[in-house]
């Protein structure tokens, strides 16, 4: 018997298998049950260069409602960003948020089993915001269909073909999108307006976040100085004194803030930059260095106030004179 004839044979059987393993029960969720999120990946035209945008899309299981906001990274800060960002959107927390198996979020996923072993600070992060994290099956995406369904119905239709003059325009067009398109469209299998299933069912069965705080959530970073008296953080640079010049410093970012610390005292603080190829520079970090002082920064608007820690700005003379002479 042929390799063909035997091709023949089984085709209706491989049609079998095929149609088993595409085969979805829609599965509709009551209102305030589910939040689906997801990130999806598009390159814009930002002033003058293309930049892959990360697009944080979280969907409502019930109304559809939509939440969209762009990243400049994928990671987990941005994963618990843009959660917070859809709760306080929509004015309440759901009873469980499903989220695929990123390694930022879910430590381990047994195919077999559907044994999930979530990350130990999204455990924080969802007793912070009182909802039960669920992960979809390994490999089948359908599972989050309505949020895989808004990212596609993102990229498509609120940016496929723009151009945004900046970072920030990109931001407030998602927004605008959001509100006055995907929010008053009729919805293809509700057959209804977002906004309106929205108001009629489900805001009143969310949780409510009054007076929920942020959930604070620190990166710890270690840099080493660079020769011209900066760290860089996600492509930025910050200023730290001239004289750790070499030395390895200790980096904390929480609430917006970046705090740099050098043997156990604070040497600098910065407010976190979310562009690329900034360069956030305090002038004071420069005292002492030829060129630089009160004089020559003295048309030089500083970015904030002075928080070097005053035992690394001391001038050279001070050890001068401890030391008996010159060194």
């Amino acid at each position: 018997m042929s390799l063909r004839t035997v091709e023949r044979e089984v085709r209706h059987l491989r049609r079998e298998l095929e149609a088993e393993a595409r085969a979805t029960i829609r599965f509709e969720t009551p209102p305030g049950k589910q939040l689906q999120i997801d990130f999806g990946e598009r390159r814009a035209m930002i002033g003058d260069e293309n930049v892959k945008v990360y697009l944080f899309v979280a969907t409502l299981g019930y109304s559809r409602r939509l939440y969209v906001w762009p990243f400049r990274n994928e990671r987990q800060e941005s994963w618990f960003a843009g959660v917070e960002g859809a709760f306080r959107h929509f004015g309440g927390v759901t009873e469980e948020v499903l989220l695929d198996n990123d390694r930022g979020l879910v430590a381990h996923h047994n195919r077999l089993t559907r044994e999930v072993e979530f990350n130990a600070r999204l455990h924080a992060f969802a007793k912070h915001w009182r909802f039960r994290p669920r992960a979809c099956a390994p490999y089948r995406a359908r599972t989050k269909g309505k949020d895989e369904r808004g990212v596609g119905y993102v990229k498509k239709n609120a940016i496929a073909g723009r151009q945004f003059e900046s970072w920030p325009a990109l931001e407030a067009h998602l927004e605008e999108w959001v509100r006055d398109v995907a929010d008053q469209r009729v919805h293809g299998t509700t057959g209804e307006v977002p906004m309106e299933r929205f108001r009629r069912a489900e805001a009143s069965a969310l949780r409510s976040i009054a007076d929920v705080p942020p959930f604070e959530m620190a990166r710890e970073l270690v840099r080493k100085v660079q020769a011209d008296c900066v760290i860089e953080i996600d492509s930025n640079a910050y200023s730290v004194p001239w004289r750790l010049i070499g030395e390895s410093v200790r980096v904390v970012i929480v609430g917006g803030m970046l705090r740099v610390s050098h043997a156990g005292c604070e040497v600098a603080v910065h407010r976190r930059c979310f562009g690329r190829c900034e360069r956030v520079m305090d002038p004071v970090h420069l005292d002492g260095v030829v060129g630089f002082g009160p004089k020559a920064r003295a048309g030089i608007a500083p970015g904030s106030e002075p928080t070097s820690s005053p035992e690394l700005l001391r001038p050279l003379l001070e050890y001068e004179r401890l030391v008996g002479g010159r060194w």
